[in-house]
């Protein structure tokens, strides 16, 4: 671990960045360029005084997943994050299609999002990143580990999974997240994750296999959806889907259209947000 460069580099990203990059809001009585320490704590799920014990070279080494979640905070592109993984003494993670490093673009574009659900998701289903919206009508999707982080493997494995969807379109949901599956392993080529998520939903879900014979390819967003939450009931929205190059990552932005019940139903979430309607 390279305290001292380390501490520099952390420190000259965070001033690079201005709150509006990371979606804060830029008050007028601003003392110091770029992100305030205790900003940048916020962005990554850490205390401040971890965060500043590290700028001031008097902090333990960070593990593994607090660089990635650093990485993320300070918007780094993989280049950097590989680098930050280097100066903290950890081996950069291997250079792949699938990444759990969120692309910056796409962050930035997100960041901005704050009246609306949106989601950063992996061509595997995984939730990378979500807003507040997002976190409000689906819950916490970014918590999951091994393979149930992939939404498919849930829907096919764990029956809480299809609550955010009425019952009538559970058979046009189970045909979607095959083929998308399906699409994504196409893409990848040889890849051990996906063919390893494959042969689990194989040998644990019989519909799952009896949808995979079907060899159908497609993406998994549909133009419009219909998502369920616990105590507001259904809501119909419009999907927005932005990808990265590569076509491994997505940003699904859900929307709703001006004066719809969906529409008020998203202005109360913004309002209550995880509070109970009780």
């Amino acid at each position: 671990m390279n305290r001292t460069a380390l501490a520099d580099f952390l420190r000259r990203h965070r001033e690079a960045l201005k709150p509006r990059d990371v979606g804060l809001l830029e008050g007028s009585r601003r003392r110091t360029p770029g992100l305030k320490r205790e900003e940048v704590a916020l962005l990554v799920g850490m205390s401040t005084d971890y965060y500043s014990r590290l700028e001031q070279q008097r902090g333990p080494q960070p593990s593994e997943q607090m660089v990635a979640a650093i990485a993320r905070g300070l918007r780094l592109t993989l280049d950097e994050r590989d680098h930050l993984f280097r100066l903290a003494g950890h081996t950069a993670p291997r250079r792949a299609r699938s990444t759990q490093h969120v692309s910056p673009a796409l962050m930035r574009v997100l960041d901005r999002l704050d009246d609306t659900p949106a989601m950063v998701l992996s061509d595997l289903g995984e939730t990378l990143a979500q807003n507040a919206m997002a976190t409000a009508l689906l819950g916490d999707e970014t918590h999951f580990t091994g393979l149930s982080r992939s939404f498919v493997y849930r829907w096919f494995t764990d029956p809480s999974a299809r609550s955010h969807y009425p019952e009538r379109d559970h058979d046009h949901q189970s045909r979607i997240q095959v083929a998308a599956l399906r699409a994504a392993l196409s893409a990848r080529g040889d890849d051990h994750e996906g063919s390893a998520l494959v042969q689990q939903l194989l040998a644990s879900s019989e519909e799952f296999a009896a949808l995979w014979e079907l060899h159908e390819v497609r993406s998994r967003f549909d133009d419009h959806k219909t998502l369920v939450h616990p105590e507001i009931g259904e809501l119909a929205l419009d999907c927005q889907a932005l990808f990265t190059e590569n076509l491994s990552q997505t940003l699904l932005v859900l929307t709703a259209s001006p004066g719809t019940d969906a529409a008020d139903k998203l202005a109360l979430l913004s309002v209550v947000g995880h509070q109970s309607f009780v």
